[in-house]
């Protein structure tokens, strides 16, 4: 059974695309390009199921045509429309950290240097120029700039981020080891 922290999103399938069962598909990563992988991981019902790729072809820098083995017809295709994709992190570890996109660190532990664990990522937030990494601290949204200068190290072996702060950037009373 795959678990969710091995896996992470990079992209949805749209609708089908013909009559033989190819998949418009809009991705975040295109890791699947990158890596030798053979299969993506889709979200069914609440269940992670691996298919196999068949082939591939892009469209643009972030939608392509999959073609899943087993899936024939735009029938069959169908029932994968809006479906999650995710990618299995074990292979992700061939890439370098920064060529990884931004979902990968989803479920990652935070540290800091001088005051221990923060807390995990639970969110990537991209939509201004400055990625902001969203980490559950003691149940509050915590915001860490994602810039290098800020990251001392990214373990993806056991899913650890460690940041050296500036002073200041956390407030007094949440400077307390954790």
């Amino acid at each position: 059974m795959i678990r969710r922290e091995e896996v992470y999103k990079i992209g949805v399938f749209n609708k089908p695309h013909g009559i033989h069962g190819e998949l418009s598909f809009t991705f975040t990563d295109d890791i699947f390009d990158r890596v030798e992988a053979e299969y993506l991981i889709c979200l069914l019902d609440g269940i992670l199921v691996p298919f196999f790729l068949e082939d591939y072809r892009f469209r643009s820098d972030t939608t392509a045509l999959v073609k899943l083995e087993g899936v024939n017809t735009a029938e069959r295709a169908r029932m994968f429309t809006n479906v999650e994709v995710y990618f299995p992190t074990k292979h992700a570890g061939e890439v370098e950290p920064t060529e990884l996109s931004w979902d990968f660190f989803v479920g990652f532990r935070m540290e800091e240097v001088h005051h221990g664990k923060l807390g995990e990522v639970i969110e990537v937030d991209t939509s201004t120029i400055n990625t902001l990494f969203v980490v559950d601290y003691k149940g509050e949204e915590l915001l860490i700039p994602a810039q290098e200068e800020l990251i001392v190290d990214i373990d993806q072996k056991h899913k650890v981020i460690t940041v050296d702060l500036p002073e200041g950037m956390l407030a007094p009373d949440e400077t307390e080891e954790v």
